[in-house]
C-alpha cells in the first residue's frame, strides 16, 4: 500500500509520518485490496476554530473500494486517529461482508446423528 501524505498550509512533523505510516500499514490484514491512501491535513487559521483546527481526511484509491474518513480535532494525532477508526470500521465492514460462510459441516455433523 502506498501512503501520500498532503499538508495545505503549515509542514508536517516526522513524527506524524512515522505515526500514519504505522498505523495504516496495520489495514493490510484486512483482505481488502487498496493500492493507495491519501491522507490530506487542513490547518484552519481562525482562532475561533481552535478546537478543530487540525482536519484530517483518508481517502483510498485502487481496484477495490472508495473509502474516506475525516475527522477534525486539536492537533493532527488525535485528528489522525479519530478518522483511522472510521476508515478501519470500514474496512472492517467489507471485510466481514466478503466471508464465505460456508454450512455444510453444520448439515455433516446433524446427518451423522
Amino acid at each position: 500500500m502506498k501512503i501520500v501524505i498532503h499538508a495545505r498550509s503549515e509542514g508536517i512533523a516526522e513524527d506524524f509520518k512515522v505515526i500514519v505510516h504505522e498505523k495504516l500499514s496495520t489495514m493490510e490484514r484486512f483482505s481488502v485490496l487498496i493500492e493507495r491512501v491519501e491522507v490530506e491535513i487542513i490547518h484552519e487559521q481562525n482562532p475561533r476554530q481552535s478546537k478543530k483546527s487540525h482536519k484530517v481526511i483518508l481517502t483510498s484509491h485502487g481496484s477495490g473500494p472508495l473509502l474516506r474518513a475525516e475527522a477534525a480535532e486539536f492537533n493532527d494525532v488525535a485528528a489522525f486517529d479519530d478518522a483511522i477508526k472510521s476508515f478501519e470500521l470500514q474496512i472492517r465492514k467489507i471485510h466481514e461482508r466478503s466471508k464465505d460462510y460456508d454450512r455444510d459441516t453444520l448439515r455433516k455433523f446433524k446427518s451423522n446423528l
